[in-house]
């Protein structure tokens, strides 16, 4: 196998639930990386990386920062999402994508790497919606990007969905629901970083969609 090609990647979110372990990981595999953090998190960061500080929402504040990567990891988002967060959705989750977007696209990059969510979905509807409205402006921008869709990332202070495998797993052999319950299926923490990783090493030509069963697969 030919050596992999070195990215220079910038990533927001990097001292959250994936930012951190997917920051180790580029490293560790020879890529250069930014992380664009708050002022007071420096320290949560894997060393290795070069730290950016500045409000993930605010374009202005970070885009001069970002050349000369090549890769975009978007990965700012509300913490422990739920029903009662609308507001958050809007101003967190939408605002920085479309600050990375706008910085992504002044910098001429190349490949544009964004963590959305499973749809259709039963609940959290303003949750799917927002990120749906993040990945619909990501398309229109024209960049080259790659959407993944989990539904929900199993891992640290994460584990009580574990009790519902044995649901999962009736489920994904009965026709009627078989779609369904891979589309919403589980992922782990390690596939979630696999297939980022991968998905940073392989950059799309286009618009390209990871869902459930294809983040599985990364790991394997």
């Amino acid at each position: 196998m030919s050596e992999v090609e070195k990215k220079r990647v910038f990533v927001t979110g990097g001292t959250g639930f994936m930012g951190s372990r997917l920051i180790a990981a580029l490293l560790s595999r020879g890529h250069a990386v930014r992380a664009l953090v708050r002022k007071g998190s420096e320290g949560k960061l894997p060393p290795g990386c070069e730290v950016i500080v500045a409000d993930p929402l605010d374009a202005f504040a970070f885009a001069s920062r970002v050349s000369p990567c090549d890769t975009f990891v978007q990965l700012v988002g509300v913490t422990h999402p739920n029903p009662s967060k609308v507001v958050e959705f809007r101003a967190v989750d939408f605002g920085s994508a479309r600050a990375s977007v706008q910085a992504a696209k002044e910098n001429g990059i190349e490949h544009f790497v964004y963590v959305s969510v499973a749809r259709p979905a039963p609940v959290m509807k303003a949750y799917v919606n927002v990120r749906a409205e993040c990945e619909e402006m990501i398309r229109a921008s024209s960049l080259n990007a790659t959407i993944l869709r989990p539904w929900y990332v199993l891992g640290p202070g994460r584990l009580w969905p574990y009790l519902l495998m044995p649901f999962y797993w009736v489920a994904e052999r009965i026709p009627v629901t078989r779609e369904s319950a891979r589309r919403l299926g589980l992922v782990t923490h390690q596939q979630m970083i696999c297939a980022l990783v991968g998905a940073v090493e392989n950059p799309a030509k286009g618009f390209r969609i990871l869902e459930v069963p294809q983040i599985r697969q990364s790991a394997s």
